[in-house]
């Protein structure tokens, strides 16, 4: 690395640790590694291609870093270089991790000087693996977590690798709440810039929809900050077009009031009642109040009882519940009724899993209008047990706040969706994948029909460029020409990948 690089990484702003408010996650890093003997290295750019890698260049590297630098023989790598799907086993050549933008602003100029193919790993939940690579430089935001709330503005300032579960805890201490996801440890990052739906979201609106500003550091090292008065055409771009633009340092999030407590769980039925409760899911789906967010699955485990339910949440008056959530109770008798009075933070952490890395997992997803009877009966009709794996479909409820957005005000085009229908299998990480991934690839094609358009942090790593471009819909060519503006030798690839125009 030359010095121009190392004096322009050095002047960025914004190390999360000297931010006056931010609470830090627990174990972050504020050095570097232990520096080992350094040699040179083997490492592939963005088209694959073999590049060395100095050992002066790295030593550099690991100098100008107030974070940790890391490669194979590091104490700590096989940690990071780990993502929630157990099924991806990838090795980069080398991880950064991070302790504030300066650093993020080094590894992204480090990468770009030589076409590294890179990585960005915030919580790891990318079902295709994306946030880690073979052989390519692994940017781990894991040290970079920190939530500072401001209750009199009603606003969050979360650094780029928090987890949402930090800012759930914060926020609703002062009675306020951003609408993030659903399972406590995902990234705020890559479900932010994606989308971001979660069960406050038809009250508030998608996690990107309450986004007023990031800092961002883009394909040649800078650090921006982009929000509505601010490079407003990266601050339409960054939300709803995935990490193709940058490595987003910080988030400021609008906060919302809401009752702490909250009327939510799961209710379980049999499974010979799933045609039942999915015909009742197409109902409430559509006509539920903003407050009302359920979801709809039926699952065939390897091991085990098939069943159907629902996932609850409803944040309105207490003293409604009980007549919004009759329609969904009228499938029958639940043989496991979880719904009940719980803090709203407990509830996102309920479906949190304790060892994500113990299975392999894929999935198939799409987004529908509606869920018609020729759906049902396609969905009743493939769904089959095999004792080698889980089988699930499942139903995230849209609509409310998200679809009265217009499509084209930020990236994300899909507002007129109601439901996001998913077709996951998982299995023992250890056993071979390839029975299950070929059932989800077969059955996915008697649903995709019922579908139009995939949320992009669902799409399959194999799907080719022209299928993940028309996915964009209308916003595709506004995208690509900031693609090539931003980023024209497409650094960050492994996303939603963006063509540059």
């Amino acid at each position: 690395m030359d010095r121009r690089t190392l004096l322009k990484s050095g002047a960025a702003l914004g190390l999360v640790s000297s931010v006056p408010g931010y609470v830090l996650a627990a174990g972050s890093s504020s050095g570097p590694a232990v520096a080992g003997a350094l040699t040179d290295l083997a490492a592939v750019r963005g088209d694959r291609s073999p590049v060395v890698i100095g050992a002066d260049a790295l030593r550099n590297l690991r100098a100008s870093l107030r974070g940790r630098l890391l490669l194979a023989a590091d104490p700590g790598y096989d940690e990071a270089r780990q993502v929630l799907n157990g099924a991806i086993d990838r090795r980069p050549a080398l991880i950064v991790q991070p302790t504030g933008a300066a650093d993020v602003c080094t590894a992204v100029s480090f990468a770009s000087s030589l076409g590294l193919l890179v990585a960005v790993k915030c919580g790891g939940h990318s079902y295709s693996g994306q946030s880690t690579c073979d052989g390519g430089l692994q940017i781990d935001l894991g040290a970079m977590r920190g939530v500072r709330v401001d209750p009199t503005a009603r606003r969050a300032w979360v650094a780029g690798g928090t987890l949402l579960g930090a800012v759930d805890h914060e926020a609703l201490a002062q009675g306020l709440a951003a609408p993030l996801g659903t399972v406590s440890h995902t990234g705020v990052g890559g479900l932010t810039t994606g989308g971001g739906f979660g069960r406050l979201a038809r009250r508030f609106g998608l996690a990107l929809d309450n986004v007023t500003s990031v800092d961002i550091v883009t394909a040649d090292g800078t650090l921006r900050r982009a929000s509505r008065d601010e490079n407003p055409d990266l601050y339409w771009a960054v939300r709803g077009g995935g990490g193709n633009f940058g490595v987003v340092t910080a988030f400021e999030f609008q906060l919302h009031p809401v009752q702490r407590t909250v009327i939510g769980g799961t209710l379980v039925f049999p499974v010979a009642r799933a045609r039942e409760l999915l015909q009742r899911y197409a109902e409430v789906s559509v006509s539920a109040p903003d407050e009302l967010y359920v979801d709809c699955f039926i699952v065939q485990p390897a091991q085990g009882t098939p069943s159907c339910g629902f996932d609850i949440c409803w944040s309105g008056p207490e003293r409604d519940a009980e007549r919004v959530l009759a329609p969904l109770r009228k499938v029958g008798t639940p043989v496991v009724d979880r719904v009940a009075a719980i803090n709203y933070a407990a509830l996102q952490r309920s479906g949190d899993v304790t060892d994500p890395r113990s299975q392999g997992s894929y999935t198939k997803s799409g987004f529908t209008t509606e869920l018609s009877e020729r759906t049902i009966d396609a969905i009743l009709r493939g769904l089959k047990g095999d004792a080698t794996r889980n089988s699930t479909v499942y139903f995230q409820h849209l609509g409310g706040a998200i679809g009265r957005v217009a499509p084209d005000a930020t990236a994300f085009p899909f507002r007129y969706a109601r439901q996001n229908m998913m077709v996951f299998s998982d299995w023992k990480a250890r056993e071979d994948g390839t029975g299950p991934i070929a059932w989800v690839r077969e059955y996915w094609k008697t649903l995709e029909p019922a579908t139009r358009g995939v949320y992009i942090n669902e799409m399959d790593a194999s799907d080719g460029a022209a299928v993940v471009n028309a996915n964009f819909l209308g916003n595709y060519p506004r995208l690509a020409a900031l693609k090539r503006r931003y980023d024209p030798a497409n650094l960050f690839r492994l996303n939603a990948n963006i063509t540059p125009s």
